[in-house]
C-alpha cells in the first residue's frame, strides 16, 4: 500500500470510469476496454491519466470497469508499481448502461472527495492542476472555453460568478459558454446529494449520463463551478479519427 504524501490532492482520490464497452472503437476494443487501447507505443490512456494523478500528490484510484475488466484487472500491479499508486477496481454489473450507474457505482470513493476522470479523455496534467488550484465550489468542472462546440460536445453555460447553469449535449451551439471535457472535482459536502441525484437519473433513464445528475444538482441550487482551461489540448477518444488524433498529441501529454 503507497502511503498519501501531503500536496495538491491531499485527501482526495482519483476515480476513473472505464466500464464502456467502446463499441465505435471496435475491432481496437474487442479485447481491452477503450482506456488500454494503445495510443504510443505500449502507452495507454489509462497509463497517462495515472501519471497525471500521481503528479498531482495522488496515492489511490478507484477504476470502475465492466467491458474487458479482467484486462484492466491483470495491468492493476504493473500499473502500482510503474506509478507509485494503490489501486482498486469497482465491478460495474450493467456495463451497456450509460455511466450515471457507473458513477453512482462509487459513491462511496465519492464521499471521501474525488478527482473524477472519464477513462477516455487524453489530456495533460495541467488540467488536474487547474482543478486543484481553484477549489472551493463543491463540483468543479474542467471546462474549455477556446474551442469551438459541436452537436456532440458535452455543453456548459456559465454565469458571471463562474456557476455552471446548464450542462447537456441538447444546449443550442449558440448559447454554449464552452465544454464540460469529462474531468471534475468532487468535494466530500456534495457527495451525498450527488448519489442521490445519479440514482434518481439512472433509474428514470439507464441512458443519461452522469452530467444529467449535475443538472439536477445545478437546478437545486448547489454550487457547480466551472474552471477554465486556457489553451490546452485534449481529446474523448470515441472513433478511429479521434484515435489517429490521441496518438498525433500522446508525446505532448
Amino acid at each position: 500500500m503507497v502511503t498519501p504524501r501531503t500536496g495538491e490532492g491531499d485527501r482526495v482520490k482519483g476515480l476513473i470510469l472505464a466500464a464502456g464497452a467502446g463499441v465505435r472503437l471496435m475491432p481496437h476494443t474487442q479485447e481491452v476496454p477503450k482506456t488500454l487501447v494503445p495510443i504510443l507505443g505500449e502507452l495507454t490512456i489509462l497509463e497517462v491519466i495515472l501519471r497525471n494523478l500521481r503528479a498531482v500528490d495522488l496515492s489511490q484510484v478507484s477504476i470502475v470497469v465492466g467491458h474487458r475488466a479482467e484486462a484492466i484487472a491483470a495491468a492493476v500491479p504493473a500499473l502500482e508499481a510503474r506509478y507509485g499508486l494503490a489501486i482498486d477496481l469497482i465491478m460495474n454489473d450493467q456495463p451497456a448502461w450509460n455511466n450515471a450507474y457507473s458513477l453512482w457505482l462509487a459513491r462511496e470513493v465519492l464521499a471521501g472527495g474525488a478527482l473524477l476522470v472519464n477513462g477516455d479523455t487524453l489530456h495533460p496534467v495541467a488540467v488536474e492542476r487547474a482543478l486543484l488550484a481553484r477549489r472551493g465550489p463543491a463540483l468543479l468542472l474542467a471546462v474549455d472555453e477556446l474551442r469551438e462546440v459541436t452537436e456532440e460536445s458535452m455543453k456548459v453555460t456559465v454565469d458571471g460568478a463562474r456557476r455552471v447553469r446548464k450542462i447537456t449535449k441538447q444546449l443550442p451551439l449558440a448559447e454554449a459558454a464552452g465544454e464540460y471535457i469529462g474531468v471534475a472535482l468532487v468535494e466530500p459536502a456534495i457527495a451525498s446529494d450527488l448519489t442521490a441525484a445519479l440514482e434518481a437519473t439512472w433509474r428514470r433513464n439507464r441512458q443519461l449520463f452522469y452530467e444529467d445528475a449535475f443538472q439536477l444538482l445545478i437546478d437545486d441550487d448547489r454550487e457547480v463551478g466551472a474552471a477554465g482551461l486556457g489553451s490546452v489540448e485534449w481529446i474523448e477518444v470515441d472513433t478511429e479519427a479521434d484515435l489517429v488524433l490521441a496518438r498525433t498529441m500522446a508525446c505532448r501529454c
